[in-house]
């Protein structure tokens, strides 16, 4: 029995690549999750115009050795049908977030149908040792006793800056969570917002509000005023070579990346190609850091890493553009000194980054979008915190979820990995690296799949057994790494 928690994206892929694992014959893959969908999860749960995946849509597809399969799918659904905006003007395709949820969920469908995965739409309140086992306990009070527990929860809320909720909590236009389905829906069109935060979560919520012709004035705020920028208008090869002799410290990695992109404009080729090359390198310039460097990179240099791997859509990204140029936006880097409130107003003294300078603000809502709290996932679940009290799971080292070893076991406490509980998706971060973008969730996925599989398999058949850092035998891709932070 494989019981996995969290049936968005993740687990979804998961539990349908181990359904087509030949190794799995036999085997009961369970997944909770209360939505009535698998696989849509946050990120595809929508049904908000304005929210488009922000990767091509040819680098979409759910099987590695079809690369087509999503465009496949969407001519075969008559997609993107009358929405005449999914054709940018770089003649590729990126449709409404809620079309792809669409593609996973009838990726998945079949297993479901013939009861080779089993679909709970329940939530999972508490997990304990049991034996050999581990036994599931449901908010209806069901049990279910599994072989293997794959967590593959959904992300953390996010956590606004120090006195912003305490402030402003029971405001009737504080928004503390974007991503909840609706979450803007108290906002009116002539509001002043406060956007805190300024990746791709920001970016939907602008390009949200101007495609409801907000009238008001939007400020996105953020510790250092970087936004998430957008793709190249042509075509970019990789360029770089950051794997050979990686580097070993994030001071020479920074170096590096600089000199790559000199070199690049020297050629015609932008910072995007830089950026392709260095993802594509991540495993091995990732594992080559010592931790102490891995924790240096993500203080320090991963606010910069983040809006240039993480792009918007072009759709989004002219949207934004627009709104700067009218006035209507105002993307600012500083901090929040202070927040007070009169009525429903809201004063917020906000310390420029650039000049030290103070500047007293007005506002009708605040909206916080600083991304998922991943060092504060064992507090937002109750069965995580077990586990943790259990000492069977901790934080990683890095500060980017929980910790877990190369074939992504879980680390307990007294730092031995625990086979049968598998830590998939986002939460690998710190061991892993990027696992935030789409296709590097994907790859995770199958990867994660595959070891499972080789569980599965008995010993005798287990000689030539491949090694545990490459993809699985269904698709075979590499794990992915490189930090990274957005939830597309």
């Amino acid at each position: 029995m494989i019981a996995i928690v969290g049936g968005g994206f993740t687990g979804a892929a998961v539990a349908a690549n181990l359904a087509r694992n030949p190794a799995s014959d036999g085997a009961s893959i369970v997944v909770f999750e209360p939505r009535e969908r698998l696989g849509a999860g946050l990120a595809y749960d929508t049904d908000n115009p304005a929210h488009r995946i922000n990767v091509p849509a040819a680098r979409m597809s759910l099987i590695p050795d079809d690369s087509d399969d999503f465009l496949s799918w969407l001519a075969s659904k008559g997609e993107p049908g009358d929405d005449a905006d999914a054709l940018a003007a770089d003649g590729n395709l990126y449709p409404r977030r809620a079309v792809f949820g669409r593609y996973v969920g009838e990726f998945i469908a079949p297993f479901l149908k013939t009861g080779r995965i089993a679909h709970r739409r329940e939530r999972v309140v508490n997990i304990d040792r049991h034996g050999d086992h581990w036994l599931l306990r449901t908010g209806s009070g069901a049990e279910l006793l599994a072989d293997i527990v794959v967590i593959a929860t959904t992300h953390p809320p996010p956590r606004a800056p120090r006195g912003v909720a305490e402030m402003l909590h029971g405001h009737p236009r504080y928004v503390p969570d974007a991503t909840v389905t609706g979450a803007l829906a108290c906002l009116r069109p002539q509001d002043r917002v406060l956007v805190i935060g300024n990746g791709l979560t920001a970016a939907d919520v602008i390009a949200s509000l101007r495609l409801a012709n907000h009238r008001g004035q939007i400020v996105s705020l953020s510790r250092r005023g970087l936004r998430s920028r957008g793709h190249a208008t042509t075509p970019q090869e990789p360029f770089g070579d950051f794997s050979d002799d990686p580097a070993r410290t994030a001071l020479e990695l920074l170096r590096r990346v600089r000199r790559a992109v000199r070199e690049a404009a020297e050629i015609g080729t932008s910072w995007h190609g830089v950026f392709d090359a260095l993802r594509s390198q991540g495993g091995q310039v990732w594992r080559a850091l010592p931790p102490a460097e891995r924790r240096r990179l993500v203080r320090h240099l991963r606010a910069y890493w983040d809006v240039h791997r993480f792009r918007v859509a072009p759709q989004v990204d002219a949207s934004i553009r627009q709104g700067l140029e009218t006035g209507q936006l105002r993307v600012l880097g500083g901090s929040i000194d202070r927040v007070e409130t009169d009525g429903e107003v809201i004063a917020v003294d906000i310390r420029h980054r650039r000049n030290g300078s103070s500047e007293r603000m007005l506002f009708d809502a605040c909206v916080v979008t600083t991304g998922p709290a991943h060092t504060g996932i064992l507090s937002c679940h109750d069965w995580l915190a077990d586990l943790a009290s259990q000492g069977w799971l901790r934080l990683d080292d890095v500060g980017l979820g929980l910790a877990c070893d190369v074939a992504s076991r879980a680390i307990a406490a007294d730092g031995r990995a625990e086979r049968s509980l598998i830590i998939a998706g986002p939460l690998a971060r710190g061991t892993f690296g990027e696992l935030m973008g789409l296709p590097q969730v994907n790859d995770h996925a199958i990867f994660v799949a595959g070891e499972i599989a080789d569980m599965l398999t008995p010993p005798r058949k287990a000689i030539g057994r491949r090694p545990l850092a490459t993809a699985s035998p269904v698709a075979k891709r590499p794990a992915p790494s490189l930090v990274g932070d957005t939830h597309r």
